[in-house]
């Protein structure tokens, strides 16, 4: 009879002192692949859209079997859903660094509609119109889109109560800004005027804080 096999135990770090469980280690490593799998897909979806891909064919780009890409999403829409869904999520990170990185009102709208031009500036024709066409991911935009008009109107308010934007009906232009931005995201305002996205966010920028801003001895 073959003696009994001892469990694996915990493992410590000779650096650390810390004690790590083979399974919590496994499962580290199995999350570092998945998060790194995700990366790659929201770079090859930005670069080249995400309509035209099989399975097949992603599993071949980023050479992995399909069971791996399985081990994030389901189907195809599904995997579109959270690819699309990591990149906002990604994006949002990013623009809310910088908008931490200042102070004042005037400052934040600024530097969070730099960011989001900034966040979509990598972004392909061909990414922003497969996103728009799939109904699954257009719901993923607008609701980001929801969520940055209602950011910038609580930015509105700061800069009202500050004085330095004028007492606008911020309720009505944090509307309008939501539209201009699902337009941007959609790729309607690119198509009507030839501005990239991120052109269109730096012009947003320019309008918003221009048209806001208090000129001296300007009542509030």
């Amino acid at each position: 009879m073959a003696a009994p096999q001892a469990r694996r135990g915990p493992t410590v770090s000779p650096r650390a002192g810390t004690v790590t469980e083979p399974g919590a280690s496994r499962r580290s490593s199995a999350d570092a692949r998945r998060a790194d799998l995700l990366d790659r897909l929201r770079d090859l979806f930005l670069a080249e859209g995400f309509a035209h891909f099989t399975l097949d064919d992603l599993a071949a780009r980023l050479r992995c079997s399909k069971s791996t890409l399985y081990t994030l999403a389901g189907s195809k829409e599904q995997l579109a859903v959270r690819v699309v869904g990591h990149y906002f999520k990604g994006a949002t990170a990013t623009v809310e660094r910088r908008v931490r990185s200042v102070d004042g009102a005037r400052d934040k709208v600024g530097a969070y509609l730099d960011g989001a031009a900034a966040a979509l500036r990598p972004a392909s024709r061909a990414f922003i119109e497969d996103m728009a066409a799939n109904t699954a991911t257009r719901a993923t935009y607008e609701a980001n889109a929801r969520a940055a008009a209602g950011q910038i109107r609580a930015y509105l308010d700061e800069g009202v109560r500050e004085g330095v934007f004028r007492a606008v009906h911020v309720g009505l232009v944090a509307e309008m800004i939501g539209m201009t931005i699902t337009g941007i995201q959609r790729g309607d305002v690119g198509e009507r005027t030839g501005l990239t996205d991120a052109e269109a966010f730096a012009e947003l920028s320019r309008f918003l804080l221009g048209g806001l801003s208090r000129g001296p001895g300007e009542p509030t």
